[in-house]
């Protein structure tokens, strides 16, 4: 059954998922995430801060730790672009006419 999501709503962020949920779940701090991870604190920090994007390899890493995969991080992160880019750049898109297959 597929979870019907209010699109007035920005999804969630996958930093603030690991933020709220899963780090005080593990009782693990951001150094010790960064540790486990092999990324320096920053690039940790700047996810659960939602200054960065949840990159492909930062995926691989988080779902190997997590033991849930990549796909679930990436698609967490691909909702949150598309959501954003559909409000910023609305106006570019508006102007592409679908084409006959």
């Amino acid at each position: 059954m597929a979870t019907i999501r209010d699109s007035k709503r920005r999804p969630t962020h996958p930093g603030a998922i690991l933020r709220e949920d899963v780090l005080p779940a593990l009782n693990m701090t951001q150094t010790e995430l960064a540790q486990r991870l092999g990324v320096s604190r920053l690039t940790v920090s700047e996810v659960l801060h939602e200054k960065r994007s949840v990159s492909a390899d930062m995926a691989l890493r988080l779902g190997k730790l997590l033991g849930n995969g990549p796909g679930v991080w990436l698609r967490m992160q691909q909702a949150v672009d598309l959501w954003d880019l559909e409000r910023t750049k609305a106006r570019d898109y508006a102007g592409i006419e679908r084409v006959a297959a």
